[in-house]
């Protein structure tokens, strides 16, 4: 006899607050609008309902934490064990004090910049520019037009896998370019941030300009998920960038299916409506590959993939 490996059914899940639906289509909360079902998906009231979650829920169940699902590629096998997504309980922004910020974790960035902005407060305009929820600004140092979210974080709240509240530093995340350096289970459930005061006229115009940019360069009205690949040289303005290395190697406009690197922007994947992930993520590693092999550079994902490949993979 085979051992069986164990499914959902197999563990209790606490009694909580907040919400589980299962088998849940995560292509529906994704922007690339692809991939599997997820067994369960946890929506949780607030933060003491999370904690209990976690504590309670058995350590062996897989666990995944999905928020705004724009830069986040899904497989096609679909995701085992709980997603856990933040809904309207963490999507609040308000003051802390004078020239800081508190952002809930599924507060979306351009809510936080708008928010900075209504208070005469700069130094948050780049949000504007970085689809995506606050806590996965967090989970990869988010940055855009000049600024990232290390610049400009003073602390992190978030609940750890035995569900107890942990508080965080920008230092002991060891965040750099696109990268945080924890690597311990964390759910992220508000951050503080710093700004500086300035004109608000000056600031909305500066926002303006970065949507206008956003426009004109990147396909924001396609099913994407951002860049696709980190720069090689990192935060350095003078080092490699991953859009250049990609135009290069022949790949603007490749094609697998229905997926496509972006002919407006290269580094962009591009579902056009029948993509499957698993033609995305072979897309991806085919513009790796070329890039490696015309300039000598390794590309790495940016976009975070998740869940199994499925049948056949």
């Amino acid at each position: 006899m085979q051992n069986r490996a164990p499914q959902m059914q197999d563990w209790p899940l606490p009694k909580v607050r907040g919400k589980y639906v299962h088998d849940v289509a995560l292509a529906d909360l994704c922007w690339f609008r692809v991939g599997g079902t997820a067994d369960v998906v946890f929506m949780p009231a607030d933060a003491q309902d999370l904690s209990h979650f976690l504590s309670e829920l058995p350590q062996e169940v897989p666990l995944h934490i999905l928020a705004a699902g724009s830069n986040t590629l899904v497989r096609d096998g679909g995701v085992r064990g709980v997603v856990i997504r933040l809904g309207a309980a963490f999507g609040q922004v308000e003051p802390a004090s004078e020239t800081q910020l508190w952002a809930g974790a599924a507060s979306l960035d351009v809510k936080l910049a708008r928010a900075a902005a209504d208070s005469s407060l700069s130094g948050l305009e780049f949000y504007r520019g970085i689809p995506g929820a606050i806590g996965g600004a967090i989970a990869m140092n988010a940055g855009a037009y000049g600024g990232e979210t290390s610049d400009v974080l003073v602390e992190v709240e978030g609940v750890d896998r035995a569900g107890q509240l942990q508080v965080f530093s920008p230092a002991d995340l060891q965040l750099s370019y696109r990268h945080n350096g924890h690597t311990d289970f964390i759910v992220y459930t508000r951050a503080r941030f710093a700004a500086t005061p300035g004109d608000k006229k000056t600031i909305l115009a500066a926002m303006d300009e970065i949507s206008a940019k956003r426009e004109e360069t990147q396909p924001i009205k396609s099913r994407t998920g951002g860049s696709t690949f980190k720069n090689p040289g990192g935060a350095n303005p003078q080092g490699p960038k991953a859009w250049k290395l990609i135009d290069a190697a022949g790949a603007r406009g490749l094609r697998v299916g229905d997926a496509q690197m972006s002919e407006l922007h290269c580094n962009f994947m591009i579902n056009h409506g029948r993509a499957s992930a698993a033609d995305l993520e072979t897309l991806g590693e085919q513009v790796r590959t070329l890039v490696a092999k015309t300039s000598g550079e390794t590309l790495h994902w940016e976009i975070k993939r998740i869940g199994d490949r499925g049948a056949g993979a």
